[in-house]
């Protein structure tokens, strides 16, 4: 028979992304719907271990739904990685009741998750949080698109600058294996060329881009770079750039963490509102090792182990689109 869960516990682990905030409120409130006992558990795995728990209500996640970050906070947990850590932390949600784990967060927490549930045949439920976009079986993961958004706006202003002093500019986004912020940037941008793992840059090919901006008159230029990408990192690409083009003045900018902060887009907010009631919605027909995602539109329930293993490609037909507009 199946076994419907009574109470409940969410969690946010790994690095944090706008909207984690909106899919705990979205998890709390759907639990309450559904009379379910919900509890938050704060840090982490870490807090899972240390038995970090507080029993929530829909009152507990008033006011958070705009904010960034995650109120339960996030934390990496190295102990979770042993049996030993794992069973503590399996320890503390029996003695509480808990029968049920929702986990947002990314790869690496789901890789967690699966370990976990697999150990002690627990529930578990994963909602994809990471503003690299880089899980399979979803469109869009909670916080990509405010982490592009927040780009954009970085890239606008220091085109203004790079306008004024014919500069060229280097600025790096996040994505340390994937390039789906670093492309959607350049397109949004207009940027001069785009550098990210999932093409392969040579320096030849940017000593050519750049030729040919110069022959095209374009003398304020901005180069998007992944930091995960295979060139090398910004600094040896703008040195190898200034080497090559003393007469250039270049400039380099990391954005590093503003991609992470700040208030959520409103499509993160309804992305993570929907998912936090897939998770919970998903409990109570028994799903478990899954992740909730959303693929054209429609709510879909990926296992872990396809959803860490399997990779998200980015769009051929953005890389096609950006190649003819950056002439």
């Amino acid at each position: 028979m199946l076994k419907i869960p009574t109470h409940i516990a969410v969690l946010t682990s790994g690095g944090d992304a706008p909207g984690m905030n909106a899919a705990i409120r979205a998890v709390v409130r759907s639990a309450v719907y559904y009379g379910k006992k919900i509890t938050g558990i704060y840090n982490g795995y870490e807090g899972l271990i240390n038995g970090n728990f507080q029993e929530l209500n829909s009152r507990s996640v008033k006011y958070i739904l705009n904010q960034g970050g995650t109120f339960l906070k996030s934390a990496r947990s190295d102990r979770f990685r042993t049996p030993e850590g794992r069973k503590q932390a399996y320890d503390n949600l029996a003695k509480t009741g808990i029968d049920a784990l929702i986990v947002i967060g990314g790869d690496g927490s789901f890789t967690g998750a699966k370990i976990f549930s697999e150990e002690y045949d627990f529930q578990v439920i994963g909602v994809p949080g990471t503003i690299d976009n880089d899980l399979y079986g979803t469109d869009f993961t909670i916080g990509y698109d405010t982490a592009t958004n927040t780009a954009i706006e970085c890239i606008d202003k220091i085109r203004d600058t790079a306008s004024s002093h014919d500069r060229l500019f280097l600025v790096e986004v996040m994505g340390r294996d994937s390039g789906f912020i670093a492309l959607r940037s350049a397109i949004a941008a207009g940027a001069l060329d785009v550098i990210m793992p999932e093409n392969d840059t040579t320096y030849d090919h940017l000593v050519e881009t750049i030729n040919r901006a110069g022959k095209n008159k374009k003398f304020s230029n901005i180069i998007v770079v992944a930091e995960g990408n295979k060139l090398g990192n910004i600094f040896e690409i703008s040195n190898f750039l200034k080497g090559k083009f003393p007469h250039l003045d270049i400039k380099v900018t990391i954005l590093g963490h503003l991609q992470r902060g700040g208030s959520p887009t409103v499509y993160d907010r309804v992305l993570a509102s929907k998912l936090g009631v897939a998770a919970v919605e998903g409990l109570l027909i028994g799903r478990n090792k899954v992740m909730a995602g959303v693929m054209h539109q429609q709510i879909i329930y990926t296992p872990f182990e396809e959803a860490i293993t399997r990779k998200a490609y980015i769009n051929p037909e953005l890389i096609r689109i950006n190649k003819i507009l950056t002439i």
